[in-house]
């Protein structure tokens, strides 16, 4: 039988929650398809910063890079002043452990929770690979004349050859693996950010030349890539960019296709550790209630099983929480369900 060692970061909030009801399916998919995840918990979010007054402990990516996948469940605490957690946890481990892919897959189960006229599952079916480790993440800038009337604030937008063809690379090949239009849309803003999107656009049209010549490529700019999800999300399939403009159309894409109930996104190492989330916050408000939607950290368990390589067990997974959406859920949002929290993950467990 094979084995998976899986580092577990409930987080805060509801966080704790839905991984619960993620690894309640993780296990039920072992036992059909005969593989074994061990889990090893570690306790990193707002309690544990309030405790120690620190977001990780030095040892913590050196700790995670003995894990082939980690699940996080959320961070975010009500006590704990925003962006200290998120850049403390969050982004150190992205970068420390160079998850340099965010992969979205936007994906709509059920028309019933699109909120576009006349969209059907068919018409939204796209996925975004989103560069994660450059960017205006990385910090650089600073700030001149602080507080005063002449303060000036600097934020610097970091792209490097490397990361950029990483980045593309991954997409390009995902693209072909994913085989559905071979097209790869390149979303950026060539008219206005002439030096970032100029070497972006270089590298896409080289890769794809040299290397990938049977994927179809595309280019718009990210407005015009927000309306086209509004407008014609039929015309995606895969979708790379830079970070900030990542993070904004993903968030877009999670409403498309239904809200952060059943969003689901990995950070990805294909070399080494990578980190799988719901997309929504830790939902402090709801903790301890069991009405939070467990769906999208049962689909980011899904998507770690197919980066594990247990790809049958993974699509298991995908058409049970379909077929679960379709046939019980009322609503997506929490404590609209029709079911409680457990009652959602002992569906699809049951289901598979």
């Amino acid at each position: 039988m094979k084995s998976y060692d899986i580092a577990v970061i409930g987080g805060d909030g509801t966080g704790p929650e839905v991984v619960r009801e993620s690894i309640k399916v993780l296990d039920a998919a072992g036992a059909k398809f005969d593989f074994k995840l061990n889990y090893t918990d570690f306790d990193f979010g707002g309690d544990r910063y309030l405790r120690t007054n620190e977001a990780l402990p030095d040892s913590a990516a050196d700790d995670l890079r003995n894990f082939p996948a980690i699940l996080l469940g959320a961070i975010g605490h009500p006590d704990v002043k925003p962006g200290i957690l998120e850049k403390g946890i969050l982004l150190r481990l992205r970068f420390e452990l160079e998850q340099y892919v965010n992969l979205r897959p936007v994906r709509l189960y059920d028309e019933r929770f699109c909120p576009l006229k006349d969209k059907k599952p068919e018409h939204v079916d796209f996925v975004v690979v989103r560069e994660n480790n450059e960017g205006l993440y990385t910090g650089s800038g600073g700030f001149v004349f602080k507080d005063t009337p002449h303060e000036v604030a600097v934020q610097e937008s970091i792209n490097t050859r490397r990361g950029v063809e990483r980045c593309l690379r991954f997409a390009f090949e995902y693209t072909r693996r994913r085989n559905k239009e071979n097209k790869l849309t390149l979303c950026g803003k060539t008219n206005v950010l002439t030096y970032a999107f100029d070497l972006w656009e270089r590298a896409f049209n080289e890769i794809g030349d040299n290397d990938f010549t049977d994927i179809k490529r595309d280019y718009a700019h990210v407005d015009a890539t927000t309306m086209w999800f509004v407008k014609n999300p039929e015309w995606f399939d895969v979708i790379v960019t830079d970070n900030m403009f990542g993070d904004i159309i993903t968030d877009l894409g999670a409403m498309v296709q239904g809200g952060m109930g059943i969003a689901a996104g990995g950070n990805i190492n294909p070399e080494g550790t990578s980190m799988f989330e719901p997309i929504g916050g830790s939902a402090p408000k709801y903790t301890g209630q069991n009405v939070i939607n467990p769906l999208a950290a049962i689909c980011a368990g899904q998507m770690m099983l197919d980066s594990l390589g247990e790809t049958e067990a993974a699509k298991c997974i995908e058409d049970t929480v379909i077929r679960v959406t379709r046939e019980n859920i009322k609503d997506l949002g929490a404590g609209r369900m029709g079911y409680s929290t457990t009652e959602v993950g002992d569906l699809v467990a049951a289901g598979l």
